[in-house]
């Protein structure tokens, strides 16, 4: 179970006017980011996206998608300057705390296994691998595994 630690995470919903700044986040923490019409199909999809926000400035946001007693994390990313304080493992709780609220029961997501960090902050929040899936993400030459996840809720 994904556990809160240190201080809350006030959440609120990512809107259209939001995309430029979370895409600008993505973009500089990923090597193959989400382009601003992906966080924009997430909204109109009817996704939960989110922000969080430290005063007017946007450190992180994460998108769910909800399917009856489970969610799959499709995206979470703290600014680059806002990383290795603990912000990932605060997100990603009060993400988990949204889908609970909304009755899941377990949490999916796919990591890339050359993405140490993020597999680090997945397994000590409780996440065990599942599955693989064979040539999920682009990389630099080819293709990369992703590696599936899973962790309960309750």
């Amino acid at each position: 179970m994904i556990e809160t630690i240190g201080e809350a995470v006030h959440l609120e919903a990512m809107r259209p006017e939001h995309v430029d700044a979370v895409h600008r986040i993505e973009r500089d923490i990923q090597d193959f980011p989400w382009t601003p019409g992906n966080f924009r199909d997430a909204l109109e999809a009817g996704y939960g996206c989110w922000i969080w926000r430290d005063g007017e400035v946007i450190v992180g946001y994460g998108i769910l998608m909800i399917a009856l007693d489970e969610v799959h994390l499709l995206g979470i990313g703290i600014a680059r300057n806002r990383q290795r304080e603990g912000r990932g493992r605060r997100l990603l709780a009060a993400l988990s705390a949204r889908a609970r609220a909304q009755g899941a029961v377990r949490m999916l997501l796919e990591v890339r296994p050359s993405n140490v960090a993020a597999r680090a902050l997945y397994a000590s929040a409780g996440f065990g691998t599942i599955g693989v899936r064979k040539d999920y993400y682009p990389a630099a030459h080819g293709r990369e595994d992703a590696i599936v996840l899973e962790a309960g809720l309750r």
